[in-house]
């Protein structure tokens, strides 16, 4: 069955999901079959299994990739990666990732450095946002196709 975590304690070492049937499943540490920490939507794949006091348990907890990345919604770690490098000061690369905020962010702190330059320390928060556009650039293009997905398409990290 197929599923997204609604949520994960590391203090208790359980969770619970969100089956696609609209039924929620509990699952514990043991069941992550995955070598990084479960966390809020994530999409994941388990087998429902009936568990103490008539609780529906989810089993073998794994990441799956998402629905909406078979209907389009995949991208590219290469794309990525160009537009972080070439036009990463302006936050492209975050906008082609679907982090608008985080896009946003990037492309004000140039449009605002470039405004500043006219007094000199603005030209170092544009090479400041610039920098952090190719080192992202960077860090897409030497990763595997699958640390990419599970990292920054899954995962939805923003930054680094």
């Amino acid at each position: 069955m197929r599923g997204q975590i609604l949520d994960y304690s590391v203090q208790t070492n359980s969770g619970i999901i969100s089956g696609d049937d609209g039924n929620r499943y509990t699952f514990t540490g043991p069941e992550w079959k995955e070598n990084r920490v479960p966390t809020r939507g994530m999409h994941v794949d388990f087998e429902a299994v009936p568990g103490a006091e008539g609780v529906v348990e989810a089993r073998g907890v794994y990441l799956a990739i998402a629905p909406s990345d078979f209907t389009g919604g995949a991208k590219s770690k290469v794309a990525a990666g160009v537009l972080a490098i070439v036009l990463g000061s302006f936050g492209v690369h975050k906008f082609y990732l679907g982090y608008t905020k985080q896009g946003i962010m990037m492309l004000a702190g140039t449009i605002f450095g470039l405004i500043l330059a006219i007094v000199i320390i603005g030209i170092f928060l544009v090479i400041a946002v610039g920098v952090i556009g190719l080192v992202e650039g960077i860090l897409y293009l030497t990763q595997s196709d699958e640390d990419f997905e599970r990292i920054y398409v899954q995962g939805r990290k923003p930054w680094f």
